[in-house]
């Protein structure tokens, strides 16, 4: 859900507000923690490219990009400015790749997780016609909701994302795949967010991941 959906919600002006405040903490949480991640897991690599070039904090700064921002606010859709790596430095090639790769997507699902568990229990024991108490309810929720959407987007085999990056550990570099990614990823990425499959496989992911975890919760505390 992008900005323009939250202002055409049937809310009042004080509570479209509080939800836009919450969704754009969920986005900062949601990826800086991604970002961050890859970084940090490639200086342990032996990589210290991103650490160099200021990107192994968590100051929302060091990882904006102005278009991709544009893109998440309006389309609900975006990007973060892309962690510098430089692979070869790597003590273990494949392993660096694989590990740095997946080290967003993990972090994503285990903030997912959290956040899943801390709106189930706020949506249980809290009111949410108190004014404090809505937002605390809708920034679990669209914190745990978008780090899922990011695991889940992110894991995608199309370049340039962290799927590719993962693949590409198994795969030679240059090769036909690595060539055939780079030359047409962006198109399947576009392919895929303005089509009905984006909504499919993001709702699925929900399906599996956030739903159970809330109805657990409840299951337990009723």
């Amino acid at each position: 859900m992008g900005i323009i959906d939250i202002l055409f919600t049937d809310l009042s002006a004080t509570l479209i507000i509080l939800t836009l405040v919450a969704w754009i903490f969920a986005v900062i949480i949601a990826i800086v923690p991604h970002e961050f991640s890859h970084a940090f897991v490639a200086y342990k690599m032996g990589d210290d490219t991103a650490k160099l070039s200021g990107r192994m904090t968590f100051n929302p700064k060091a990882h904006f990009d102005p278009i991709g921002a544009i893109c998440l606010f309006v389309f609900g859709f975006g990007w973060a400015k892309g962690v510098p790596v430089n692979s070869v430095r790597f003590r273990n090639m494949r392993k660096g790749q694989i590990w740095v790769s997946l080290s967003g997507i993990i972090t994503n699902l285990i903030l997912g997780i959290v956040f899943s568990v801390c709106y189930a229990l706020t949506a249980y024991f809290l009111d949410a016609s108190v004014t404090f108490y809505y937002f605390l309810q809708m920034f679990f929720y669209y914190t745990a909701v978008m780090n899922f959407v990011l695991a889940i987007f992110n894991f995608l085999p199309i370049y340039p994302l962290d799927g590719y990056n993962f693949l590409m550990a198994f795969f030679p570099p240059y090769g036909k795949f690595d060539r055939f990614m780079q030359q047409y990823g962006i198109i399947f990425l576009l392919i895929f967010i303005i089509t009905p499959l984006s909504t499919w496989v993001l709702n699925g992911f929900l399906y599996i991941t956030f739903e159970p975890i809330c109805n657990l919760i409840w299951s337990l505390l009723s």
